[in-house]
């Protein structure tokens, strides 16, 4: 069981994509994402959403991201944030705000 302290050691934000590119030396289908994080810059988001979105549903759209794991190299590219999704039926859908937040707001 996790407990609230493994929680609250999450850094989770609403960021606004910038930016979606393919990454054609990627194994999956993956979409290399610039994400606005208000205050906190301007991250890069390695995705593997690409078979359930095309680049035009992205862009501008917020969506919960967790800013803080380590940078990780995925197909060449770093990683330095996850976007979050929920899955149903072999379907992938992104997590976004209820309703229009700054971008950099913390979830609790």
């Amino acid at each position: 069981m996790a407990t609230i302290e493994d929680f609250q050691k999450l850094d989770i934000r609403v960021g606004k994509i910038l930016e979606v590119e393919d990454i054609p030396e990627a194994r999956n289908p993956m979409y290399k994402l610039k994400v606005d994080f208000g205050e906190l810059g301007i991250k890069q988001c390695v995705a593997g959403i690409k078979p359930w979105y095309e680049k035009e549903e992205l862009l501008n759209r917020k969506a919960v991201f967790v800013i803080n794991f380590e940078p990780k190299k995925i197909a060449n590219v770093t990683s330095e944030c996850m976007v979050l999704t929920a899955e149903k039926d072999d379907k992938v859908f992104i997590l976004l705000p209820e309703k229009d937040i700054e971008v950099g707001a913390k979830i609790r």
